[in-house]
C-alpha cells in the first residue's frame, strides 16, 4: 500500500481504533506508540546486476512496557495526527511503498507490509504479513522458476481463466 492510501485510509475512518494485526490474528498490544516515521531510499544492484531504485516508507510501532494494561488501542485521528506531524517537520513520499516495523518478545523484529484491512464499526484492522526474500535475476543467475503446474493448466487454451 502506498504512503498516499494509507493517509487516506486513516482519514476515512477518523473515528476508529487503528488496530495491526502482524501474524494471522496476533494483534499488536493496545499499548503500542507510534516512535518513528522512516523515509527510506534504496538504492541496489541485485545478483545478476541489475540496479533498481525505490523509495519506502517505514513506520514504526514500540509497545510500552509501563501500559501492559491498557485495553484501548490507539484512534485513527490520534495516529493521522502524528503522521501529519511528522509529514509537516520531514514530508514522507506519497508514492512510496508503506510498510510497518515491529516487534516484540514472541516475534522478531520485521518490516511488514500490508497485506490488507477491515474495516468495523469501532476499528481499522490492518493486516501486515511478512514478504519474504527473493531472488530478482533468476534468468541472468541460471535460477530455475517455478511454475505452479495447477495454474498452468487451469489458465491454458481452453482452459476456462479467460
Amino acid at each position: 500500500m502506498k504512503t498516499k492510501e494509507f493517509l487516506s485510509l486513516l482519514r476515512d475512518n477518523g473515528n476508529k481504533e487503528l488496530v495491526f494485526d502482524y501474524n494471522k490474528g496476533a494483534l499488536v498490544g493496545a499499548n503500542y506508540h507510534l516512535t518513528e516515521v522512516k523515509n527510506i531510499t534504496v538504492d541496489s544492484v541485485d545478483c545478476g546486476a541489475g540496479i533498481d531504485f525505490w523509495k519506502e516508507t517505514i513506520v514504526q510501532l514500540w509497545e510500552s512496557p509501563d501500559e501492559l494494561d491498557k485495553t484501548r488501542f490507539m484512534s485513527v485521528s490520534k495516529a493521522l495526527q502524528i503522521l501529519n506531524r511528522v509529514n509537516g517537520i520531514k514530508p514522507m513520499e506519497l508514492e512510496a511503498e508503506l510498510k510497518i516495523e515491529y516487534s516484540n518478545a514472541n516475534f522478531h523484529t520485521a518490516q511488514l507490509f500490508i497485506d490488507g484491512y477491515d474495516i468495523y464499526e469501532d476499528r481499522l484492522l490492518i493486516k501486515l504479513a511478512v514478504e519474504k526474500t527473493d531472488c530478482k535475476a533468476k534468468e541472468e543467475c541460471g535460477v530455475p522458476i517455478e511454475v505452479n503446474a495447477e495454474k498452468e493448466a487451469s489458465c491454458s487454451p481452453g482452459g476456462g481463466c479467460c
